[in-house]
C-alpha cells in the first residue's frame, strides 16, 4: 500500500499548490490554469503526478493556510495525486494538443521531439531495448542521436552487434521519410510508452537509479538527509542501489567478459577509487602482464579528481548492468543465499 503523505512541514511550495488544485476540483482549478504559462503548468503538473496519497489532515491545514475563506476542509477524505488524476484535471482547462504535450513531458524523458527524448534516455536503458531490434533499424536510430550519446549506446551494446550497426551506418544512404516516420512511431508506441509506464512503477527503484548517477559527495549528503527524515526509505534505496564495489558479486568469468567491454583508461580511473577487494578481483582476472601495466598506469596518473573516478565507475556499472540484462554475466544477490563460493 502506498504511504500516505501526512508531514505538512515536509511539503514544498509546488506540492502545496498541487494539493490545492486537486482538492478544489476541475471547475475551480480550470480558470487558474488558464492564467498560468506553460512552465508553471509543467512544474505544477509534475508535482501533482508524483504526490501519492495525501491525508485529509494535510488538506485541512493547507486550506487554512491558503485562504481565510476556506477555514475548514470538513468532510474531505483525502486524495491521490497521480499521472491519471493530473491528466483528468488538466483536460478541462487545456486544449488537447497542449495537454498531450505536457503529459508526454511528465510521463517520459524531456525533449520536444522523439529524437530529443532519446538523447535523454540512459544509454544502458536504450541499449537494452535496441539490442533486440534489427541492426539496420538501430543504425537509423544512431544517426538521429547526438554523436556523444550514440557512442555511449554503441559501447554498451554487445560488441558484435555494435560492429554490425557501425557497418550499416557506413553503408547507409539518405533515409526515406516514410522509413524514418515508421521507426519514430515504433519507438514512441513501444519504447517510450513502456518506459513511462515502468519508470515510476516503484519510486524507490527510481530514486536508487538517481542516487547511482550522483557524484559521491552529493550522494552522501542526500542520503544523510534522507536517513534523518525517513530511515526506512533510505535503507530500501541503499538495497536497490548498485555501485562499483558491488562488482565484487560478479564471478571471474563475468569480470573477464566485462574487461573486454571496458576501455583501459576508464578502468584505471575507476580502480583508483575502488575497494581493495574489487581491485584484486579485477587484477586476478587479467594476465600478469596486463595487470602490471594497469598498476603502472594507475600510479602514473597521480592524484585524480573524485568526479572523474565517479564518472568512470558509473560508466562501467552501466556496462555491467547491460551485460547482466543480456545474460552475458551474472551479478549475485546481496544476501547470503546468493553469495558466490569458490
Amino acid at each position: 500500500m502506498a504511504k500516505i503523505k501526512d508531514d505538512y512541514r515536509g511539503l514544498t511550495g509546488p506540492e502545496k499548490a498541487a494539493i490545492f488544485m486537486l482538492a478544489v476540483g476541475n471547475q475551480h482549478s480550470a480558470p487558474l490554469f488558464e492564467k498560468m504559462d506553460d512552465e508553471e503548468i509543467r512544474n505544477l503538473s509534475q508535482a501533482m503526478s508524483s504526490l501519492g496519497t495525501v491525508s485529509a489532515g494535510i488538506i485541512e491545514r493547507l486550506f487554512v493556510e491558503f485562504a481565510d475563506q476556506l477555514s475548514s476542509a470538513g468532510g474531505l477524505v483525502g486524495l491521490v495525486g497521480s499521472v491519471g488524476s493530473t491528466e483528468r484535471l488538466l483536460m478541462s482547462a487545456l486544449p488537447e494538443d497542449r495537454l498531450a504535450q505536457i503529459m508526454e513531458e511528465i510521463s517520459g524523458p524531456a525533449g520536444r521531439t522523439m529524437w530529443d527524448k532519446l538523447n535523454n534516455v540512459n544509454e544502458a536503458v536504450l541499449a537494452n531495448y535496441l539490442k533486440n531490434e534489427y541492426p539496420q533499424t538501430v543504425a537509423v536510430v544512431m544517426t538521429k542521436l547526438r554523436s556523444d550519446h550514440a557512442s555511449r549506446v554503441l559501447s554498451v551494446l554487445p560488441e558484435n552487434f555494435s560492429m554490425e550497426v557501425i557497418m550499416r551506418m557506413l553503408r547507409m544512404e539518405a533515409v526515406q521519410k516514410d522509413i524514418l516516420d515508421h521507426v519514430e512511431r515504433t519507438l514512441r508506441s513501444e519504447f517510450m510508452t513502456n518506459l513511462a509506464r515502468t519508470a515510476r512503477s516503484d519510486s524507490h527503484e527510481l530514486m536508487a537509479d538517481i542516487f547511482n548517477n550522483l557524484d559521491r559527495t552529493t550522494e552522501n549528503r542526500f542520503m544523510t538527509l534522507l536517513e534523518e527524515g525517513n530511515r526506512e526509505a533510505a535503507e530500501r534505496i541503499k538495497a536497490l542501489m548498485f555501485t562499483f564495489d558491488d562488482l565484487a558479486r560478479v564471478d571471474g568469468a563475468g569480470i573477464q567478459t566485462l574487461l573486454r567491454q571496458v576501455e583501459k583508461d576508464s578502468l584505471g580511473l575507476a580502480l583508483k577509487g575502488a575497494s581493495e577487494d574489487v581491485k584484486e578481483l579485477f587484477f586476478a582476472n587479467m594476465s600478469e602482464r596486463a595487470g602490471k601495466m594497469m598498476k603502472e598506469d594507475m600510479e602514473a596518473m597521480g592524484a585524480v579528481r573524485l568526479k572523474e573516478v565517479d564518472e568512470a565507475q558509473a560508466a562501467i556499472v552501466a556496462i555491467a548492468k547491460a551485460l547482466s540484462d543480456s545474460g552475458e554475466i551474472v551479478i549475485a544477490g546481496g544476501d547470503e543465499d546468493s553469495e558466490l563460493v569458490y
